[in-house]
């Protein structure tokens, strides 16, 4: 028996039925989202950055590091690419991750020499290969050699002077003294070939004479001993020689002579 409830809900309008929207049915399919996905992150970035212009190398750089670098590349269209099979080109949007740079920015894997403060030599070798040493300003050259003594102290000047010998006025000095007890470790202000290690017979006493190139040398003079040959290569602060006061000396002392293409400069512009 049915109650009037049941009988007002029998004979009233039945409910529309209820409509279920596929969502997924509207969405526009991705034909190669299937073809993307069996290529893998790895080839997505290294293919989208050949197509581009960046560079496959660049490309293969940033998937194996899994770093992601936007780059700007100028283009009057936009950049497109294509997937494996060469089919129809996809908009470099639908390509993840997307690689942009500023206009102008190079992208540079090659490995370039780099010269620091810590590598003295590379800095001179770098300023003689430029210009030769004739050219080179104080400005420029002032630091890139190194100290004779292990510590410096200045005595007589490079220039004019009183003779402390003969007394008399206008002595050209050719060097810079340097204060130093006999038997003081004389040091390789570069690294360079020993051109001279001798007697030299103008008041120099022993010397030691070391080609830097270039047109660049250095000397050091009144040597109580040396310990390098003609033709040996030294290094930048190898011991070379002990100080002294032979030849036109008055004492223990090192007089250290710069030479540029053969005429003697001012030592302490290069020290």
């Amino acid at each position: 028996m049915q109650t009037s409830r049941g009988r007002r809900r029998a004979a009233g309008t039945p409910s529309a039925p209820r409509v279920v929207e596929d969502v997924a049915a509207e969405r526009p399919r991705d034909l190669h989202r299937d073809a993307r996905r069996r290529r893998g992150p790895f080839r997505q970035v290294t293919e989208f950055a050949a197509a581009s212009g960046i560079g496959q190398k660049a490309g293969i750089a940033l998937a194996a590091t899994g770093l992601v670098l936007t780059v700007t590349v100028p283009a009057t269209s936009p950049v497109m690419a294509t997937d494996a099979s060469g089919n129809a080109p996809l908009a470099a949007s639908a390509v993840s991750p997307q690689i942009s740079a500023d206009i102008g920015a190079q992208i540079d894997f090659s490995r370039s020499a780099v010269v620091t403060q810590a590598d003295p030599d590379g800095k001179l070798k770098q300023l003689l290969s430029a210009q030769s040493a004739g050219s080179v300003t104080r400005a420029a050259s002032a630091g890139t050699l190194a100290a004779p003594l292990a510590s410096l102290t200045t005595a007589s000047p490079f220039g004019y002077r009183v003779s402390p010998i003969t007394g008399g006025s206008g002595d050209f000095h050719r060097g810079q003294d340097f204060v130093a007890q006999c038997g003081t470790s004389v040091l390789a202000a570069a690294t360079g070939t020993v051109t001279f290690a001798g007697w030299h017979q103008f008041g120099g006493g022993n010397r030691v004479v070391i080609d830097h190139g270039n047109g660049l040398e250095t000397t050091y003079n009144h040597l109580s001993s040396f310990n390098v040959k003609v033709g040996q290569t030294v290094s930048r602060g190898d011991v070379v020689a002990l100080s002294g006061t032979t030849g036109a000396s008055t004492g223990c002392h090192l007089h250290f002579e710069v030479q540029v293409n053969g005429e003697v400069v001012d030592p302490m512009g290069w020290l």
